[in-house]
């Protein structure tokens, strides 16, 4: 059994390896994941077999088919992505700017939905994509929005490292931004993850009142100037407002102003 168990961690391995790259030869593979070639040989024909991989005619592989059946499902099945997404191509339209859906995956945010503006000038960010609780606006208001004692403990542990120059790095400061986070309901971010980006982020609550998810409005900095911030801040919030109430919450002690 503990064989086994180690056939299938490092067959796990060999799947990451493709969460960065679209195509792997044997050899990338082996240099890759430091593994010997005979045990990527295997496995890849393993994984090849069960349509985990694929092999493709320039002897390459990639993921298989399986995946996508399953993604697929996962996607169908997340509830909060299909109540959602109405609201956010509502919102979407309304702004003209990226609208991104994100959830909680541990110590990190991920991109569950996004939809781009048709500004020739925009932000790239694609499903599947995780920041730092801490960085982002999107990211940082599932933070604030975190039991005190939840919160403190990741604030506590994790090392603030910069991704670019807005990222905050002094974990007082953090405690304050998201201090004023929960004060007013949102939060915004300039040039946190990436140079020159603007974000605008709301809670989204379950029917326990808990934070399930983030809404943010995205995009260059040189639309999110002071003067439009009050029209995106009011729009967002009534979206996630109606999110939320789809989703079972009800205004128990939770407000947004």
């Amino acid at each position: 059994m503990q064989n086994k168990n180690k056939t299938i961690v490092k067959s796990m391995e060999v799947l990451n390896l493709f969460l960065q790259h679209a195509k792997l030869s044997l050899n990338d593979m082996v240099e890759l994941s430091g593994m010997p070639k005979t045990s990527i040989h295997r496995m890849a024909g393993s994984l090849e077999e069960m349509g985990l991989l694929q092999k493709n005619a320039d002897g390459s592989y990639s993921l298989g088919l399986t995946f996508l059946q399953f993604g697929q499902l996962v996607a169908e099945r997340l509830d909060i992505r299909q109540i959602a997404l109405p609201v956010m191509k509502t919102l979407r339209d309304q702004v003209d700017e990226a609208v991104n859906l994100i959830i909680r995956d541990g110590d990190q945010a991920m991109y569950i939905e996004k939809l781009d503006t048709l500004h020739p000038v925009r932000l790239y960010t694609k499903i599947g994509r995780r920041s730092p609780l801490y960085a982002g606006a999107c990211s940082r208001i599932i933070l604030a929005y975190l039991d005190e004692q939840e919160r403190e403990q990741y604030i506590n542990a994790i090392t603030l490292v910069p991704y670019a120059s807005g990222t905050i790095t002094d974990k007082q400061r953090l405690r304050e931004v998201l201090a004023e986070a929960r004060k007013n309901g949102y939060t915004v971010s300039y040039s946190e993850l990436e140079e020159n980006t603007a974000s605008v982020a709301a809670p989204i609550f379950d029917h326990h009142g808990r934070i399930c998810a983030g809404l943010s409005i995205a995009g260059p900095d040189v639309r999110f100037g002071v003067e439009r911030l009050p029209e995106l801040i009011h729009v967002l919030q009534e979206a996630v407002k109606r999110i939320s109430f789809e989703l079972g919450w009800r205004e128990k002690g939770t407000q947004w102003r």
